[in-house]
């Protein structure tokens, strides 16, 4: 018999379950710095974004088309259907994932069957520089976040004042599109408004809500409907914006602001700001910026142009003149993510005077200090009314510095050139209606087609079936336009933007429009086919 001694084992000391579960963190951390951007996994990062880029660049090589088709109830699913909280081993597993829940069905401007909205397929130095800012990731608010950042987003923001011919007191701020930069705008003009009538006895005590009943915001029936809404954010409501009507070429009609002026002073509200649109989204139109700004100096209103989509026309080498008139502009709108073919998100706001800027200036003492604006440190914060923001010009001083300006309004005369001759094409079709000649790149018209009798099918059956045919386009994955409607009606629409678009391209997009168009009719889906 064994020692009774020799049989008893040694005791184990228990394992604390809450030392194996700090242990599990600490080894979970461990690993999760290594996809860290640093020095030390510098390997990791080229290797990874390449197969990121990779994938994109074997995608497009094996697209034929701008869209699959694919209805929001199937992605929902398929996209529904991930667990997020079960990682995958690797990038390639996340990348061969991701093909199947986006890449695949992405919406691809750069296909020239695409011809729906203000989308531009974007130029490669741009992609460069989305690919430095994204990783350095300077956030745009203080000097000490920036620095270099800071004087290529203030060189460029005087490169374009210039070009806009703004003068010497120019000034502005990158932002994140089109709405923001002319709600900024409108803010300015308010807050420039508002420190007027307090120099007023009769307003004196007055809070800003009460300040605010008499002013008035006029734009045009074809503005971009931003206006409305920066009007309602900034206090004001829809009902500030006064509608002016346009003239036959969808332009602001100077002679029906004029009157919309008088009798809104006579009725004791204060002109706050004229908007003129230079580039609407529809059509394209230029308001007479020269005539518009008269009227808004002579009311003493801020005069501002919102340039989101004719800002390109800068560096245009033909159309430049159009946008004669900027330099009585007190601010103006571009969105370089639009005409000068720029990754979204890029936009700016420009002003004549850079004192202006002050009325969306806040101080803060965990940020940018009065004592540094007094010291001259620049802080871009204090002139933006947002504060963490990407350093987005990058994108455009890249594309200037590879491609140049030339180049770029290059690109954009070409699409113009491209809108005049589908114009003609259009104008020219039986089948189709043009709501207006073509004034940039955009062109609106329809599917109405001759019936038996000689006549148009009538307009009701046409405002059925266009919305229709372009649903089914759509649903196709062949092509992808755009609707609109003018006067009540209902209209298709080519946002031309792509250089490399030929008349060939977008006439056989018209051709499937009018084979779709023909199929509805005649599977029986409209039955008002009547003549006009």
């Amino acid at each position: 018999m064994r020692d009774e001694e020799t049989c008893l084992e040694e005791p184990r000391e228990r394992e604390d379950p809450s030392a194996r579960e700090f242990g599990s963190r600490v080894e979970l951390a461990l690993s999760a710095t290594n996809h860290l951007f640093n020095a030390r996994n510098s390997p990791r990062y080229v290797a990874q974004v390449l197969q990121g880029v990779s994938a994109v660049a074997t995608k497009l090589d094996r697209t034929t088309r701008p869209f699959t088709g694919v209805g929001p109830a199937e992605l929902k699913a398929r996209v529904g259907a991930i667990d997020l909280d079960q990682p995958l081993p690797d990038t390639a597993s996340a990348l061969e994932e991701l093909e199947s829940v986006y890449l695949r069905d992405a919406v691809y401007f750069h296909d020239t069957k695409y011809a729906a909205h203000l989308n531009c397929p974007v130029v490669i130095p741009a992609l460069v520089g989305e690919s430095i800012l994204s990783a350095l990731n300077s956030s745009m608010d203080t000097w000490d976040q920036s620095a270099g950042a800071t004087m290529i987003e203030r060189r460029l923001i005087d490169w374009a004042a210039d070009r806009l011919e703004l003068g010497g007191a120019a000034d502005g701020v990158f932002t994140s599109g089109g709405s923001q930069s002319n709600l900024q705008a409108l803010l300015v003009a308010r807050n420039h408004a508002v420190a007027g009538l307090r120099q007023q006895p009769s307003n004196a005590g007055l809070r800003l809500p009460a300040l605010l009943e008499k002013l008035r915001i006029f734009t045009s029936a074809d503005s971009h409907f931003s206006i409305q809404k920066s009007a309602s954010i900034l206090g004001m409501g829809f009902d500030a914006v006064i509608s002016v009507p346009c003239t036959g070429d969808h332009r602001m009609n100077p002679a029906v602001l004029a009157q919309a002026m008088a009798e809104a002073r006579g009725a004791g509200l204060l002109p706050m700001a004229v908007v003129a649109t230079a580039g609407t989204t529809d059509f394209g139109a230029v308001d007479p910026l020269t005539e518009l700004a008269a009227l808004a100096r002579a009311y003493g209103a801020w005069f501002h142009i919102d340039a989101a989509y004719g800002g390109g026309l800068m560096v245009s080498g033909r159309y430049r003149h159009l946008l004669d008139g900027t330099a009585l502009a007190d601010s103006v709108t571009v969105d370089f993510h639009k005409t000068f073919f720029q990754p979204v998100s890029s936009s700016a706001l420009l002003v004549r005077d850079r004192s202006m800027l002050r009325h969306v200036t806040y101080y803060a003492d965990y940020l940018n200090p009065e004592s540094a604006a007094l010291a001259e440190i620049p802080n871009q914060v204090d002139k933006s009314i947002q504060t963490t923001r990407r350093f987005d010009a990058l994108k455009l001083w890249l594309t200037l510095r590879i491609m140049g300006a030339d180049a770029i309004g290059a690109l954009l005369d070409e699409a113009i050139d491209l809108a005049a001759r589908v114009g003609s094409l259009v104008g020219a079709d039986d089948d189709f209606e043009l709501a207006a000649e073509p004034q940039l790149s955009t062109l609106v018209f329809r599917y109405r087609p001759r019936t038996d009798g000689g006549g148009r099918l009538s307009e009701d059956a046409a405002d059925a079936l266009n919305p229709a045919i372009r649903a089914a386009v759509f649903a196709s994955g062949e092509a992808v336009v755009a609707g609109t409607t003018v006067a009540g009606r209902h209209y298709l629409k080519f946002t031309l933007l792509n250089a490399e678009a030929t008349l060939e391209d977008i006439g056989a997009i018209l051709g499937l429009l009018r084979r779709t168009g023909a199929d509805l009719l005649q599977d029986g889906l409209l039955q008002s086919d009547v003549a006009a």
